[in-house]
């Protein structure tokens, strides 16, 4: 580590960045990053899935259908809490520090939930989980989008935050073999999903650790040898993998360099100096958080209090469900860059909207089956999806640079917890309640928050596509460049 001086420096290290060619250090980056979202989309739907596993006092821990969704609300709970803590110690000690030591407390607590007991262990492991995975999402969307180049950031960031849905595939497949009590006893089928998990983390966190510190927070606070060194070696590793020879950009910032920025100043940042576009992430985070975890964390109850299906074929019906949420992301991902942020954003959260009020409706008349309930649900995320991840790419991008990954952080502590918290918990009640209305306004809920947010982007939402980071969001310690 070299740390110098802090003074007033000239840089290009941004525009050298978002000027280099796609190449395979790229997907280096996204391989190591970005397949977190695999893991969290793993924890979400094993209990989704296992739920019914979990309420069996023979093979689980004998929880009612109320407790499972305490369980999911507990997780998102830790998500919250531990986004705040590992937000700030990002923007503080940097992003690496903290995507290694994210990912060792998931490992540690997804194990120890596997050897859960008593409903108490299993509580306070999800919620430990659940502060690994929250810690993840500042540290990873931070460095992610100060590694990729500005023209190809919107697709990278749906991609890579629309990999949750392989995650949630992966636990519906394997749920399959793993549920069914003829081939694997019931008390150990659902701890093998959560070992699966931390076998999937071990290998990210061997790939993960040869990814480089963000050359971005380097040279702002007074390591910007370390900056030029990282970026020289990420040019040479392009050029050769490319074949382009890179021509020196002339776009320069000038940054008075800090060690750190104390909490007081991040918080003052958002609401004094940026309060539309904090009021813009926090509809946003709202909206996806509330019918992404109420839907998720409870459609297997759903499946089997309505439908009669029994648990260990939820799976069947989760699989599309996943398949779509990823290839709406992967198809409608390229269009954040192309048709821009602003049309694409509240596109995806009003027609998602209005298709959700569709599903809720022939739902309480009786017109579904679970077939036709599941391809409802398929439709309804294919646009849901790029929506939600694009909530993690707006707020990424529209603060600066020493408030990114506590802007994050607190985003979706914020949102999720009015949304992510609330939401498991009440459809759990509506589904013990039995009654299909009580289910279908939980829907109508979602869908008027959803369509809210889509409003919302169309009034005051921020074109970024294609932007440079420092011109979205200039960093608090720049000065015009000479």
């Amino acid at each position: 580590m070299t740390t110098t001086r802090l003074k007033t420096i000239e840089t290009r290290v941004p525009a050298r960045l978002d000027r280099l060619p796609w190449a395979r250090w790229h997907w280096l980056v996204v391989a190591g990053l970005g397949t977190v979202w695999i893991l969290d989309g793993l924890e979400v739907t094993i209990v989704g899935v296992i739920g019914p596993r979990l309420t069996d006092k023979a093979g689980g821990l004998g929880l009612s259908d109320s407790q499972v969704g305490l369980a999911a609300s507990i997780y998102v709970t830790g998500a919250c809490l531990g986004a705040l803590v590992f937000g700030y110690l990002t923007d503080r000690f940097g992003r690496k520090k903290l995507f290694l030591i994210t990912l060792a407390v998931y490992l540690a607590a997804t194990v120890a939930t596997a050897l859960s007991m008593n409903p108490l262990w299993f509580y306070a492991c999800r919620f430990l989980t659940g502060a690994g995975i929250g810690g993840e999402y500042a540290a990873i969307n931070s460095a992610i989008d100060e590694l990729i180049p500005a023209r190809v950031r919107g697709r990278v960031d749906i991609f890579v935050n629309g990999s949750f849905w392989i995650g949630t595939t992966f636990a519906a497949a394997l749920s399959l073999p793993i549920l069914n009590s003829s081939l694997i006893p019931a008390g150990l089928g659902w701890r093998a999903m959560f070992l699966f998990g931390a076998v999937l983390g071990l290998g990210i966190m061997f790939v993960r650790r040869t990814v480089p510190e963000s050359p971005r927070w380097l040279f702002i606070h007074g390591r910007q040898d370390d900056a030029e060194r990282i970026v020289g070696d990420i040019e040479r590793d392009v050029e050769k993998q490319s074949g382009e020879r890179l021509e020196t950009p002339r776009e320069a910032i000038m940054i008075d360099q800090r060690r750190a920025i104390g909490f007081g100043t991040v918080v003052g940042t958002m609401v004094r100096d940026y309060p539309r576009r904090s009021l813009l992430g926090l509809v946003l985070f709202v909206g996806q958080a509330f019918l992404y975890n109420a839907v998720y964390f409870t459609y297997a109850l759903v499946l089997a209090r309505f439908f009669g299906v029994p648990d260990g074929r939820v799976g069947l019906y989760l699989i599309p469900i996943g398949i779509g949420n990823f290839f709406g992301a992967l198809a409608l991902g390229r269009l954040f860059d192309s048709v821009g942020r602003r049309t694409m954003i509240s596109l995806s959260y009003i027609v998602s909207g209005l298709l959700l009020i569709g599903t809720g409706m022939l739902f309480r008349h009786g017109a579904l089956s679970a077939v036709t309930l599941t391809a409802c649900w398929c439709a309804v995320f294919f646009f849901a999806s790029a929506g939600a991840s694009a909530a993690y790419l707006t707020v990424s991008e529209i603060f600066p640079m020493e408030t990114r990954a506590m802007a994050i952080a607190f985003f979706y502590a914020v949102g999720t917890a009015l949304g992510g918290i609330i939401g498991p918990t009440l459809f759990g009640r509506l589904v013990e309640s039995g009654k299909v209305s009580a289910v279908t306004d939980g829907y109508f809920l979602g869908a008027a928050l959803m369509i809210l947010a889509g409003l919302v982007e169309i009034a005051i939402g921020v074109e970024a596509a294609g932007r440079s980071l420092e011109q979205i969001a200039p960093p608090l310690s720049s000065r015009p460049a000479r």
